[in-house]
C-alpha cells in the first residue's frame, strides 16, 4: 500500500522568534489524514514538537520509507524550515514525491516551485485535493485539475486555486488517533495570557472564510470571503469526543470568525453548557459582540475573550484597514465583559502605512483608557499578496533590508518620515509594560490568568523589556 507521511517541520530550522509561534497543533494534518487513510498508509510526524534534528528526520524517512511526504508551513516566516525538510527528504530518496501545503504554500506557490526539491504545491484547501493526488499515485486517475502547481516536462503547470469546500460537515473527523494527543493537550511550554484555565486542553476550528476583508489579512486569499461553517451538532460532537476519550477540561476556539453567524454561535454555546468545561476564544470581531451574547458565553463556560480592535484612529480603521469597528461600542463591550467576570484582552496594531505618530499615540491612549484586563500591541507586518503589502510598496514604507523570510513579529518592519522601525519596537514593548502593569490589582489579575508566581511575572516583564535592546542591536 502507498505510504504517505505528513510532516510538521521543526520551525527552529528557520529563523526563530520566540515571541510568535512557540507551539503548533497539527489539526490540519489530522484532517488531511482522515481524508486519505482509507486509500493509503498514513503517518503524522511533528518534528517541531519533537525538536528533531536534521539527522533525526533523515532517520525517520529511512525507517518509514514513504512514497509521498506532505509538508505544512503556517506562514512565510517559517518557509525556510519547509524547504529544509524537502531537501532532507530528497537527499534520502529523490523519488519520494514532496508536496507543500498550508498558508505559506497557498500564498507563495510560484516562489515555492522554484525549489527543485518540491514536486507539488497544493493551492487552497487540501482535504479533497490531497485525496485526489494520493489516488493518482495509487494508479487511479489523473492529478487534480484544480488546486495544484507541479512540473510536467520541465514546465510548471498551475491549475489555480482549489474549489472551496461548501459543506464543512462533509470533512471527516480529525484523525486524532494518528498523533499522541496527550503530547498536545497537556503541553505547558509557555507562560502566556492565552493559557487555558485548566488542562487538558482541546483545540477546535469550527469555520472558514471571512466576509470582512481587512487589508492586512490573507484569509480571503486562502479560504475565501464567504463564511463557511460546521454545524453546531458537528462541533459539539467533536467536543464530546475529546471529553469522552481524552478527558479535556477546557477548549480553545481557533476560528477567525467564531461568532459571525450569531444564532449558530448561540447554539454552540448553549450546547457547551451540558459539558461543564471552560473555554477561550481569540481575535473575536468586536462589532459582532453584544451584552446578551456575552452573557450566554459566560454561562457556557467562557473565561477569556480576546477582541480585535487594531486601531483607535478612525482614518486608519476606515481607509487603511477597512474594518468596521465602532470604538464607542468597544468601550461598552469591555465594561460588559468585566461585569460578567470574563477576562478581556484586546489586540492593537501600530505602524500602518501613512499612519502618523499622533495616530499611533491615539491608539495607545485608547488602549489605556479602556482599562482592559490585558492589552496586546503588535507592530504592523505586511504579508505578501495583501492590499496592505501593496500600500507599503506604493508608499515606500519598507525599511532598508526588509526580507519577508527573515521577519521578526516583535520588530518594526516599516518606517516613515515621523518614526523609525526601532521607535515602533521600543514603543510596543514599553507601553505594553506600562499599561498592563499599572496597578497592583491588574498585576495580580494577569498573574493569576497566566498562572505564574510574582517572581515569574516580574521576570517575564524584565525579559520583554530587555529583548528590545537585543532586537535593536541585532
Amino acid at each position: 500500500m502507498l505510504k504517505v507521511l505528513l510532516v510538521v517541520p521543526n520551525f527552529k530550522w528557520a529563523d526563530w522568534d520566540v515571541n510568535t509561534l512557540w507551539h503548533y497543533f497539527p489539526y490540519n494534518l489530522c484532517l488531511l489524514a482522515s481524508m486519505i487513510r482509507d486509500i493509503c498508509d498514513v503517518k503524522i510526524l511533528d518534528t517541531n514538537l519533537n525538536k528533531s534534528s536534521y539527522e533525526e528526520l533523515e532517520d525517520e524517512i529511512k525507517y518509514y520509507k514513504p512514497d509521498i511526504v506532505g509538508i505544512t508551513v503556517l506562514m512565510d516566516q517559517y518557509g525556510k524550515a519547509g524547504h529544509t525538510t524537502a531537501k532532507i527528504i530528497k537527499n534520502v530518496n529523490k523519488d519520494i514525491v514532496t508536496i507543500f501545503g498550508g498558508v505559506y504554500a497557498t500564498i507563495n506557490y510560484d516562489y515555492i516551485m522554484e525549489d527543485e526539491n518540491v514536486d507539488i504545491v497544493v493551492v487552497g484547501e487540501g482535504e479533497y485535493t490531497l485525496r485526489d493526488i494520493v489516488s493518482h499515485f495509487n494508479g487511479n486517475g489523473e492529478l487534480p485539475t484544480k488546486g495544484i502547481c507541479y512540473r510536467k516536462e520541465g514546465i510548471i503547470i498551475n491549475t489555480g486555486h482549489s474549489e472551496l469546500i461548501a459543506n464543512l460537515d462533509e470533512i471527516r473527523f480529525p484523525a486524532y488517533d494518528l498523533i499522541n494527543l496527550n503530547d498536545y493537550i497537556y503541553l505547558k511550554d509557555r507562560k502566556s495570557i492565552e493559557a487555558p484555565s485548566v488542562y487538558p486542553l482541546g483545540r477546535i476550528i469550527t469555520s472558514r472564510g471571512c466576509p470582512v476583508g481587512c487589508t492586512f489579512c490573507q484569509v480571503k486569499d486562502i479560504m475565501g470571503q464567504k463564511f463557511r461553517k460546521r454545524s453546531p451538532q458537528k462541533v459539539l460532537e467533536e467536543v464530546k469526543y475529546l471529553i469522552d476519550n481524552y478527558h479535556i477540561k477546557s477548549i480553545t476556539f481557533e476560528d477567525d470568525n467564531l461568532i459571525t453567524n450569531r444564532q449558530r454561535a448561540i447554539d454552540i454555546f448553549e450546547g457547551l453548557k451540558k459539558f461543564n468545561i471552560s473555554w477561550t476564544a481569540f481575535a473575536i470581531a468586536a462589532f459582532k459582540l453584544d451584552k446578551e451574547l456575552l452573557q450566554i458565553m459566560k454561562e457556557s463556560g467562557c473565561v477569556f475573550v480576546d477582541i480585535a480592535i487594531e486601531s483607535a484612529s478612525k482614518r486608519i480603521l476606515k481607509n487603511i484597514i477597512r474594518k468596521p469597528v465602532d470604538l464607542d461600542k468597544v468601550r461598552e463591550i469591555v465594561l460588559w465583559a468585566k461585569e460578567l467576570d470574563i477576562f478581556i484582552s484586546a489586540n492593537f496594531m501600530i505602524g500602518f502605512p501613512t499612519e502618523t505618530w499622533e495616530e499611533i499615540r491615539t491608539t495607545i491612549k485608547f488602549a489605556e483608557e479602556l482599562n482592559l484586563d490585558y492589552a496586546k500591541f503588535f507592530v504592523v507586518i505586511p504579508l505578501r499578496h495583501t492590499e496592505l503589502w501593496e500600500m507599503c510598496e506604493k508608499n515606500e514604507c519598507f525599511k532598508e533590508g526588509f526580507n519577508q523570510e527573515n521577519i521578526r513579529w516583535s520588530t518594526g518592519q516599516l518606517e516613515s518620515d515621523e518614526y523609525s522601525s526601532n521607535d515602533l519596537t521600543i514603543l510596543r514593548a514599553y507601553e505594553w509594560d506600562r499599561i498592563n502593569f499599572s496597578s497592583e490589582e491588574k498585576i495580580e489579575k494577569i498573574r493569576k490568568r497566566m498562572n505564574v508566581s510574582c517572581k515569574e511575572l516580574e521576570q517575564i516583564r524584565k525579559d520583554t523589556r530587555g529583548n528590545v535592546i537585543k532586537i535593536i542591536n541585532g
